[in-house]
């Protein structure tokens, strides 16, 4: 990645917001926490899997090092979503809901799994957001931390076929939903990108299922075959679990 100049780092703000892994290089840079969002699927399946307080290893992609990462963490490897069979388990949240969870779980993927992946224990705190668990986010930062830290909201996105990033609305949403909360919280200082992400979320708040069913990424995984796998991911608030990425492991952290 490249150096990036000081005003996209958006310092000036105490809520910040950008897209993909150069995105959070730019504001996660001085942010006291970090969230990611990757609401179709990485993030959905990892609130689930926090649901059963399953440790999750992020992991760039899956290939032949992801195996043998695995078997050096001693955890079971996720395989892709078309591969899973009974008892496997993939960035399907279904999956997780089919068979006993593992105690751990690498579970790679070229979004928000990457971006943790790089984020490792370069970030002071990092946790992961969708619309299933945000208001618990929201709430573990607002114990953790007073209005005025610094907090970089990071919208995975999708890919391209040819690599490139896709900023998928289903992030713009999720990443809302926390800024949002944050805002209510007495965070104000929010970056002119992290209003635009509230206000998307705003727009289409109430209408939560319809809109992640008739988005461009609800779309491709309902004709793949996935529609359950946005039905989980349209569950707002049902978890009360917080994903909080501890060196290269997310483990749930309990609210009091």
């Amino acid at each position: 990645m490249g150096k990036v100049g000081k005003v996209h780092r958006q310092s000036s703000y105490d809520v910040r917001f950008d897209w993909g892994l150069e995105g959070a290089a730019a504001v996660a840079d001085g942010a006291d926490v970090i969230v990611i969002v990757d609401v179709l699927s990485f993030t959905t399946t990892l609130s689930v899997a926090a649901d059963v307080s399953t440790v999750v290893l992020p992991y760039r992609w899956n290939d032949a090092r992801a195996h043998d990462y695995a078997e050096q963490q001693d955890a079971v490897l996720a395989v892709g979503r078309s591969q899973a069979g009974s008892g496997q388990f993939s960035l399907s949240p279904v999956t997780l809901r089919s068979a006993p969870a593992p105690p751990r779980l690498v579970l790679p993927s070229p979004n928000g799994s990457s971006i943790a992946y790089w984020l490792g224990t370069r970030a002071a705190a990092c946790v992961g957001a969708s619309l299933r668990n945000a208001a618990a986010v929201v709430a573990w930062i607002r114990l953790q931390y007073r209005p005025g830290a610094t907090v970089a909201v990071i919208a995975a996105g999708e890919r391209w076929p040819g690599g490139g990033l896709r900023p998928a609305i289903e992030d713009l949403w999720g990443a809302g939903a926390v800024i949002r909360g944050l805002s209510g919280g007495g965070w104000t200082a929010l970056s002119p990108e992290a209003k635009l992400a509230r206000a998307g979320y705003e727009d289409m708040s109430g209408h939560d299922r319809r809109a992640l069913m008739s988005c461009v990424s609800g779309q491709e995984l309902i004709d793949k075959g996935y529609r359950a796998d946005v039905e989980i991911a349209a569950e707002v608030d049902l978890s009360d679990a917080v994903p909080l990425l501890q060196g290269q492991r997310f483990v749930r952290v309990s609210l009091p």
